[in-house]
């Protein structure tokens, strides 16, 4: 086992689980270059909830999700999903970083841990919705909800910052970090409202793999995803929030207007996407389903 792979794995996550509930760290390995860390979690006693596969945002933290961990692991098996951008995962050699690889990873997963032909649903949030609303075409079992938080239709990257991106050279990363949190925080995000928010990116930024991040905004940065969207059918609770500028409302209600069953909800800031508030609108949500 490599240095990497174990420091990952030995890396503590109880903080996220509700009383009684535990979790298992693990490698899956959905190609001959790259694994991906899986975490689960599993409610203290056993549910007949459907497990939840949980796909996060682009080089996001597991922080970001605390309240919402310990709000689902209370009743749900949760799948939380690691994707190839992230610094956890295990890239040897060049790789891509496009969405629909990104979408095969997931499927890959959802395999090894024998999902096929059962219920599951399928949550994701920024980067991650997008992930799901791609891969849906590919998938043999189709989950029985799709619950998306931010889900980006589009990556606006500004071509000086393509071309920045382009040219630099991942070891001098911390030399752009500054300006990047600087265009955030300027034209991206409302941090009067949210500042919570801008701390949270800011965190994955620091925290990011640089050769990763550099391939992975190259390879989103033309993609669209509205093409898909009229073919999905599963039943989609999409969680927009109004004063989130980063993903872009309008597009959001585009997104619940363009597919076949997707209804949309307004948390109004990032935080509210990101709280045990969200939860009890989803939980809500799924009953409803159920009868």
């Amino acid at each position: 086992m490599s240095s990497k792979i174990t420091k990952f794995i030995k890396e503590s996550f109880s903080k996220y689980c509700a009383d009684g509930a535990k979790y298992k760290t693990e490698f899956i390995n959905v190609s001959e270059s790259v694994s991906l860390r899986l975490i689960t979690f599993s409610p203290a006693k056993p549910s007949n909830k459907p497990p939840i596969v949980f796909v996060p945002g682009w080089v996001s933290q597991i922080s970001g999700w605390l309240q919402v961990l310990l709000e689902m692991t209370r009743e749900y098996t949760v799948y939380y999903i690691e994707t190839r951008e992230k610094i956890s995962s295990v890239v040897k050699g060049k790789t891509s970083y496009t969405i629909e690889e990104m979408g095969k990873d997931v499927i890959k997963v959802i395999e090894q841990i024998q999902l096929i032909n059962k219920e599951y649903y399928l949550f994701g949030s920024s980067l991650g919705g997008t992930i799901i609303l791609d891969l849906w075409r590919f998938l043999e079992t189709k989950p029985l909800s799709l619950i998306l938080v931010g889900p980006n239709a589009e990556f606006r990257v500004p071509k000086t910052w393509h071309f920045i991106v382009t040219i630099f050279y991942p070891p001098l990363y911390s030399l752009i970090k500054p300006p990047a949190k600087w265009y955030l925080r300027t034209f991206r995000m409302n941090i009067e409202s949210d500042h919570a928010q801008y701390e949270k990116y800011s965190e994955a930024l620091d925290s990011a793999d640089p050769w990763k991040l550099k391939s992975a905004i190259l390879s989103v940065a033309k993609y669209k995803v509205w093409k898909l969207l009229q073919d999905i059918t599963t039943p989609t609770l999409i969680f927009g929030a109004s004063k989130d500028k980063l993903h872009e409302p309008e597009n959001l209600q585009r997104i619940a207007k363009t597919m076949q069953n997707a209804t949309i909800f307004d948390m109004e800031t990032n935080s509210g996407t990101h709280s045990r508030e969200m939860v009890y609108e989803m939980n809500s949500y799924l009953s409803k389903l159920e009868k």
